[in-house]
Parts: C-alpha cells; sequence; structure tokens
C-alpha cells in the first residue's frame, strides 16, 4: 500500500524514512506541538514551499531547465486569488474563480515561453524567462487599480478560514479550533496531495522520459521522443503546481504583493532548496525546505542566545550577534553544499547503495561451481 501511494518511490534509506516519517508528523500535529503564532507561520511557510520547491525541481531536477519565471507563476497565483477575493468578496467562488483564471493564464504563459525560448540554448532560455518574470514583477506593480500596485491587496476568506470563526468553543489539548486552524489543515491536505500527485508524474513513463532527455537530450531525439513537446509539457506543470502553491499562500496570508511572492530573492532561495536537498528527488524538496525554512526562521533567535551566553568574549559575542545571521546562513549553506553536492537526499541514497558488498567466493569454489568446456 505504501508502495503504491508513493508510485513505487520509496526512500530506499533508513535514515531518509526516519526524516520523512517524522517530517509528515511534525507537520501534521505542528499546532498542538509547537503552540505561538510564528511557529505556526512557519509550518505553513514550510508546506507551501514543498509545493513551490518540488514543482521547480520537475523543471531543474528532473528535465535540466533552468528558468528564473518560477516566482511569476507562483505570483499568479496569490494575485488570482487576492484579485477574485477583492472584486468578488471573500466565499469560495471567488477563490475557485481566481484560481481558476491563474491556472488558465500560467497555462498560457508556460506554452508560450515554451514553444518560443526552448528551441534555444539553455542560457539563453534562462535569460529569456528572467526577462519575463521582471516584465511581471514591473506591470504587477504598476496596475495600482488591478493588483495593487506596491503596496498589494488585503482581502478576506470565506468565514470558514478566518481567524475569529470557532468550530468548537472549547480548546482542544490547549488550541484553540478556528478559521485558522482551519485553513492550515487545508494547506496541509492540498499539500500532501500535490506532493504525492508530483511523485506519481517523475515515476510515470513520461517522468522517465524527462530524466533521459536531462541525461541526454541529443539520444532521446534520436530514439524518437520529441524533445520540445516533453519539455514544453514539463514546463506547463511546473508553471500549474506553481501557481497552485501561489494560491496557498494567498489564503494563508490574506494579503500579496510584489515582493511577497514575485521577489527574485524567493526565486534564490528555492534554487538554494533544490541543491540542498538534491536536485531530481522530490523527497528533496521536502527536505530541503524545512531545514530552510527553520533556519532562516529561528536562527536568529539562536544567535541571540548564543551571543548572550558568551558575553564575556566581546570579540566572540559581536560574531555571533543576531544581525550576522545572514552571514551564518550562508556559511552553513556553503559547507551543506560543499559535504551535500548530490543534496542531502542524494547522499544519503549513495551511503545505502555504497555498502560493502558481500565477499567473494574463493577461486576453488568457483572453478568446481562452473563447468569446464573443452
Amino acid at each position: 500500500m505504501l508502495n503504491r501511494l508513493l508510485s513505487g518511490d520509496l526512500p530506499r534509506n533508513r535514515v531518509l524514512a526516519v526524516l520523512l516519517v517524522a517530517m509528515l508528523v511534525a507537520l501534521a500535529l505542528a499546532p498542538f506541538i509547537i503552540p505561538g503564532v510564528k511557529a505556526f507561520n512557519v509550518a505553513a511557510k514550510v508546506l507551501i514551499f514543498i509545493v513551490l520547491v518540488a514543482s521547480f525541481d520537475l523543471l531543474l531536477g528532473y528535465t535540466g531547465i533552468v528558468s528564473f519565471a518560477h516566482t511569476m507563476f507562483f505570483g499568479i497565483g496569490a494575485y488570482g486569488i487576492a484579485i477574485a477575493s477583492t472584486r468578488i468578496g471573500p466565499g469560495w467562488g471567488a477563490i475557485a474563480a481566481g484560481l481558476g483564471i491563474a491556472l488558465v493564464l500560467s497555462f498560457v504563459l508556460a506554452l508560450a515561453i515554451g514553444l518560443f525560448s526552448l528551441r534555444v540554448r539553455a542560457i539563453f532560455f534562462s535569460m529569456i524567462t528572467l526577462a519575463f518574470a521582471a516584465a511581471f514583477q514591473t506591470l504587477a506593480s504598476q496596475l495600482s487599480e488591478v493588483t495593487g500596485g506596491e503596496d498589494g491587496l488585503t482581502f478576506k476568506m470565506p468565514e470558514v478560514l478566518s481567524p475569529s470563526y470557532r468550530l468548537m468553543e472549547e480548546p482542544l489539548f490547549g488550541v484553540a479550533i478556528d478559521g485558522r486552524l482551519v485553513s492550515y489543515y487545508l494547506l496541509f491536505a492540498v499539500a500532501l496531495v500535490l506532493f504525492l500527485a508530483m511523485l506519481r508524474i517523475v515515476n510515470s513513463p513520461f517522468g522517465r522520459v524527462l530524466q533521459a532527455i536531462r541525461e541526454n537530450e541529443f539520444r532521446a531525439e534520436a530514439i524518437g521522443y520529441r524533445v520540445v513537446v516533453y519539455r514544453t509539457i514539463s514546463s506547463i506543470l511546473s508553471a500549474l503546481f506553481a501557481t497552485l502553491a501561489g494560491a496557498m499562500l494567498a489564503i494563508w496570508l490574506r494579503y500579496n504583493g510584489p515582493d511577497t511572492t514575485l521577489s527574485f530573492e524567493i526565486m534564490l532561495d528555492v534554487l538554494l532548496i533544490v541543491v540542498i536537498g538534491g536536485m531530481g528527488t522530490i523527497y528533496g524538496a521536502a527536505i530541503g525546505s524545512v531545514i530552510f525554512v527553520v533556519a532562516q526562521s529561528y536562527l536568529q533567535d539562536l544567535l541571540k542566545l548564543a551571543s548572550d551566553a558568551t558575553a564575556g568574549v566581546a570579540t566572540l559575542s559581536a560574531l555571533l550577534s543576531p544581525d550576522r545571521w545572514l552571514l551564518w546562513l550562508g556559511l552553513l549553506f556553503v559547507l551543506s553544499v560543499y559535504y551535500f553536492p548530490t543534496g542531502i537526499v542524494g547522499r544519503l541514497r549513495a551511503m545505502r547503495s555504497s555498502r560493502p558488498a558481500e565477499p567473494a567466493p574463493p577461486a576453488a569454489l568457483i572453478a568446481e561451481e562452473v563447468p569446464q568446456h573443452k
């Protein structure tokens, strides 16, 4: 049953399996395990980034395409929900309409980018996608009547997803069962379904062809696969999943602006997470997202504790100042890339495959078992 649910792509490493199960349980029980607004927001951000990063890995890790327009589709999903909820009003109909329009727009743009750009060399394709992303960010900032401009849009969600909604009057295990909790578990269910769907895609015959194109484009073309068609479909699928991730973020924040979803910093974060988790492994998106988001959210707090503990040593205390958290975050990522060049998932799976083989039988026994031909 588990093998079928994971599309035959089992972790193949006990440590990796334990990590994935622990992450699943932690995210499922996060509101009850670690109470507090910040922990709640961190857990929700992890769920959103798992979908966003996995969708990008579908493009980069499995097809070998480097695109800088991924956050554009992320923003389209968020703006679809934001604009529809602002114009139509809070309701499930607004969410459905906004998501539907966003998916159609993402499909059209991804198809256009794929058909016009995927025939060029990799570096030129990357530059074209970067131009598309920059143009869309500028457009979102200037169309203030539609997108809210630099200020963005603040909107309301259906009543059941609003913080003031109470599903139960009495708290459960000290946690209020309100609309915020309903929103979190909606995100959790959607993220789990989308993650399993992407796992199914990369382990299907279609996914095997994508990997063949990544390894040797000319050989794949020579044996009859239309590389441009497969790359275009991969680009479209990746864009649609990124759009869904953007919609998840808008539902959670009830706000969207250019810096929230269209910032180039988000694109760099996604690239880092893919490298840390392991390219070409959907599991790497989950592992990398948890590590990155948690480190990004709590590193300052840890540095403050370390700085206070070393207050007697002025130089060390200054070095561990919370203001230098970006320096330490960068150092951690450099070390992770250095010691895990294939990502955490790739390294763990390589450890399993490098176990010593059973000793070979003595030559005399081989001679006895193999018949001699004269």
